[in-house]
């Protein structure tokens, strides 16, 4: 299946639901880089622009390239009122991008969709050189057990899952072939999420591989996640274990 469809028909959703990244992880991201408002991002595989706005907000240009036509409606419609803001519909393998261009390459909730090998040596081409690429997920701690029942829940009824955002963060080696000589500066980032239900099927259903309403397994899919949901609230809101993961380092 050809990925940059994956979330086709799940942009309201994706952009609703999805969070942003903790405060702490953005003024990371502009010092290790030594960002200021002269400085343009290439933001690859943009999504509905979450990391995008929050790039924006510190004054940096941002190119947000992203593939899919109803994501990326979705930032272009949110963010047109943004000067510094550009939107492309390019893959991440081949941009569109000028050669030697950009002073940092974002790439939010993503990396694991690409083919690694392409999109490397587009980063070497687009990047100036001897800048960075900046890798971020939001993931949800595994070390919970109610995340763990969510993972159960979700590959019982939801046939393509393969772990929360791919089970990237289980193979530390794709990190390693990346990155020049295997080095980057990993760092992680608390991020729990409060949600009351709405928010915490919102959440779920945002996924690729969660079902759409006229799939067979939709109801039993919202059955179950709202049963896990009133397993663990209290007062009618749930706190999500998450961690923001970061990755930086040159290719």
């Amino acid at each position: 299946m050809d990925t940059t469809k994956k979330f086709t028909g799940k942009a309201d959703i994706y952009s609703k639901y999805r969070p942003r990244y903790p405060k702490e992880y953005i003024n990371y991201l502009v010092s290790y880089n030594n960002l200021t408002s002269n400085n343009t991002v290439a933001d690859i595989g943009s999504g509905t622009g979450i990391l995008t706005e929050q790039l924006l907000d510190k004054g940096l240009k941002v190119i947000a390239v992203e593939p899919n036509d109803d994501m990326r409606s979705i930032a272009e419609k949110r963010l047109k009122n943004h000067p510094k803001f550009v939107s492309i519909k390019g893959i991440a393998e081949n941009t569109g991008l000028r050669s030697k261009s950009v002073d940092l390459i974002t790439v939010a909730q993503a990396f694991h969709w690409f083919d690694k090998v392409k999109f490397k040596n587009e980063c070497i081409r687009i990047l100036k050189p001897n800048l960075n690429v900046a890798l971020v997920w939001n993931i949800r701690d595994s070390s919970s057990q109610m995340i763990l029942e969510n993972a159960e829940i979700c590959k019982n009824l939801c046939p393509s899952f393969n772990d929360f955002s791919g089970g990237i963060e289980e193979t530390p080696e794709e990190f390693e072939q990346f990155f020049r000589d295997g080095k980057y500066e990993y760092c992680t980032f608390q991020n729990d999420l409060e949600y009351n239900l709405d928010d915490f099927l919102g959440r779920n259903l945002s996924a690729s591989y969660a079902p759409k309403s006229t799939d067979s397994n939709y109801k039993e899919f919202i059955k179950e996640l709202t049963e896990l949901f009133m397993k663990y609230s209290k007062g009618n809101k749930i706190i999500l274990p998450n961690v923001t993961r970061s990755y930086i380092g040159k290719v």
